[in-house]
């Protein structure tokens, strides 16, 4: 089987992007573009990949990770210079190399692979990937010959009028020969307007060699789209975010509004699952099957299972067990865990806290800092008293206790297994099990006492 290397072109400090943050660190749903570029490798399968960095090169690695290699293009003079920084690691390596750059998240694992299908298919020493464009106007025009093999690429400013015609573009993605193409980057010269070694010129060396030279075709030209400023990153928001809520859909999803819907690269949803409109599922989170996420929730890094209701409502961090329920307006926040049949209503926030199978708390209460037995009842305004201004503490409540209405229960505190909290108590000491806890002051009546004032 030949050899396969990728060259990730990661090194822009991508100016026109008016960001302290690197370009290629910019994320396209939920994901920065050069980890979908490396993705869509991962996909495929590849020897070694090399990534070209510069600017911003230890953000791109502690983003990437250690199974890379990283070389640092430090003096930004073309692409053709930058794919030379690999030469030490791959010039005398057989096999094929794929050069692709860190700003194109679209492009995807099976348009790589068919892509060196075609490459080996045509015995090739280059393949093109192109793309037919609506308004081809700035690009480099492939010009094929009869035989369908590329005669030359040119430039737009280089081309005749029927030239300039021609739709099919290059889109700055190749598959190589990778002896041939460390051999020829060192023939590229730099005598252009900008004083860079330009990638592209490898071709018109190789063809002067009497290499054959092919081209595949992208199935669409978005896929193929590179980012090079905002205005892009929010058109491949745009189509990535397109392309997910399709896939979901065709897997067996309803998303009443995929317009208004947004969904991770990385989120996982199950069948007869139903996603109503301005939701948000970010990050690595996971749906389970024939759930509700009501309109304008938002699901962080969670794991929620099946037949879980969410309405209008947040949760970040947190799994949630089969058949609960949440909100309206409630906040879930980080390290949460909710078991089955829990029920939380609306205006109810939980912070780093339990709540077992069957447990309750309706509206208007703070759970945090707490372990929720099993069948559990926090009346309508229930707060566990967790942080005295410097430390938290943990607030306990075993199985089948009844907390009433208003009570404070006052961390570190521990509420025995069907004990009873009468409402409007403050509770500073642990109740016994089955006790009956009333911790509030007499109440005072003073009789004509808006007459006398």
């Amino acid at each position: 089987m030949t050899n396969r290397y990728a060259v990730i072109l990661a090194a822009g400090q991508g100016t026109r992007m008016k960001s302290k943050l690197y370009k290629v660190l910019h994320p396209v749903c939920g994901k920065p573009m050069v980890q979908h570029v490396s993705d869509a490798l991962n996909q495929v399968g590849f020897d070694e990949t090399v990534i070209v960095v510069g600017h911003g090169a230890e953000a791109v690695k502690a983003q990437l990770g250690e199974e890379f290699h990283y070389v640092l293009q430090a003096e930004q003079l073309g692409t053709g210079h930058a794919v030379l920084q690999a030469d030490e690691l791959l010039k005398d390596k057989k096999g094929i190399t794929v050069v692709l750059a860190g700003d194109t998240p679209l492009l995807t694992g099976e348009t790589i692979d068919a892509l060196i299908a075609e490459h080996q298919a045509k015995q090739a020493k280059i393949t093109v990937l192109t793309a037919l464009a609506e308004d081809p106007t700035g690009y480099g025009r492939v010009i094929r010959g009869a035989n369908g093999l590329v005669e030359r690429v040119v430039e737009h400013k280089d081309a005749t009028v029927e030239e300039q015609k021609v739709r099919e573009i290059n889109t700055s993605t190749y598959c190589f020969d990778n002896e041939l193409l460390f051999q020829a980057l060192k023939q590229v010269g730099n005598e252009n307007a900008q004083g860079e070694y330009y990638l592209p010129d490898v071709i018109e060396i190789l063809q002067k060699q009497g290499e054959v030279i092919a081209a595949y075709q992208s199935p669409t030209f978005s896929e193929t789209f590179g980012v090079n400023d905002r205005v892009a990153l929010s058109e491949a928001e745009s189509i990535m975010k397109k392309r997910i809520n399709e896939r979901w859909m065709r897997a067996g999803v309803t998303i009443i509004d995929p317009a208004q819907t947004y969904i991770s690269s990385e989120a996982t949803i199950g069948q007869d699952t139903v996603i109503y409109p301005g939701a948000s599922i970010q990050g690595a989170s996971v749906i389970g099957s024939e759930c509700v996420i009501g309109a304008n929730s938002e699901i962080r890094n969670s794991v929620i299972a099946d037949f879980v209701e969410v309405k209008q409502s947040v949760i970040h961090d947190s799994k949630v067990e089969s058949r609960v329920t949440i909100g309206p307006f409630a906040h879930i926040r980080p390290g949460s865990a909710l078991g089955e049949d829990v029920r939380i209503g609306n205006f109810v926030e939980v912070k780093k806290s339990s709540l077992a199978k069957g447990s309750k708390a309706a509206h208007l209460s703070y759970v945090g800092d707490a372990e929720v037995g099993q069948n559990v009842n926090l009346g309508c305004g229930t707060i566990t008293v967790n942080y005295d201004g410097e430390n938290k503490y943990k607030t306990t409540i075993a199985d089948g206790a009844f907390i009433g209405s208003n009570s404070n229960l006052v961390a570190p505190v521990h509420i025995g297994e069907n004990a009873l909290v009468a409402a409007g108590s403050t509770i500073t000491e642990d109740v016994p099990h089955q006790a009956l806890s009333i911790a509030r002051a007499r109440q005072v009546n003073k009789e004509n006492y808006k007459k006398s004032n």
